[in-house]
């Protein structure tokens, strides 16, 4: 009986002894900031343009009006129904994320105001588990939905994940049809859902929620597709372009209504809650 073989092959993104660069240092141009130099350029690059991920809370306290946000939903946490342990228990990759962080999850929602204007907010956070989107992240939304709905108020989301959250399985592909049907009822009371589209916004994100806005707006430079360029080239066996998946392509395609860097964005938000006021 012939001996089964298994060929496996091993991808090394990175190598072993690259020098780790600090979180600050610019990829694209390798200027450094410090902490506060970066939150006052709003967590863009001075001297290139490049525009850093933005933590949730920053971005909630630039959007919202002094003092106008009120969290909602927080005591909304993931659980760990498939009690999953890939490397590491999944509890301790949830406890690690929020000691990180200090998020309870990778979205904060809640009511507030910009310019004057009610509205609700949905602003995801990269940095809590790569923006993965599982049961709790999906609930959160939901309730975000059904504030807006109850206050007659606009929805904003800001998008920035890898995808479904991989260790709670089925539960966490099922916040798609979840989220989406949350929408439809928003937009059944007659209300607009604005997206905000930043680096990156992949997977099931991108294919809920993320890419239905009644208005779509990204950041330059955003990776804004279901799967990445490395791996939809390795299944097509083309060449892709050189900005494939990217905001500047989608937007070529029709699939996004602007680009806008990070500091025209709330003065652009602010037009659109004027114009779709009800």
């Amino acid at each position: 009986m012939a001996e089964t073989r298994i060929d496996v092959t091993v991808e090394q993104v990175q190598p072993s002894g690259a020098e780790k660069k600090h979180p600050n240092t610019c990829p694209s141009c390798g200027s450094h900031y410090r902490d506060d130099e970066l939150e006052a350029l709003l967590y863009v690059c001075g001297h290139c343009g490049h525009h850093f991920a933005m933590p949730a809370r920053s971005r909630i306290a630039w959007l919202a009006d002094g003092g106008s946000f009120v969290e909602e939903a927080a005591d909304v946490r993931s659980a760990d129904p498939l009690e999953f342990f890939d490397l590491r228990p999944y509890v301790e990759r949830l406890t690690e994320a929020e000691l990180n962080t200090g998020l309870g999850e990778a979205i904060v929602v809640g009511s507030a105001t910009l310019d004057g204007h009610p509205l609700e907010l949905a602003v995801m956070d990269f940095a809590f588990l790569a923006g993965s989107m599982g049961s709790a992240l999906g609930e959160r939304y939901v309730r975000a939905c059904e504030s807006a709905i109850e206050r007659g108020t606009p929805l904003l989301t800001v998008s920035a994940s890898g995808g479904a959250r991989m260790q709670e399985g089925i539960l966490s592909l099922m916040q798609l049809p979840k989220t989406i049907c949350a929408l439809d009822e928003l937009h059944e009371a007659g209300l607009p859902m604005f997206s905000v589209l930043t680096h990156p916004t992949t997977g099931g994100v991108m294919a809920s929620f993320g890419s239905l806005g009644d208005v779509i707006v990204a950041e330059p430079g955003a990776l804004l597709a279901f799967a990445g360029p490395r791996v939809v080239q390795s299944i097509v066996k083309e060449k892709l372009s050189d900005d494939f998946g990217r905001a500047e392509q989608n937007l070529r395609f029709g699939h996004l209504d602007a680009i806008l860097p990070r500091s025209e964005q709330r003065l652009y938000l602010a037009k659109l809650l004027r114009l779709f006021a009800r």
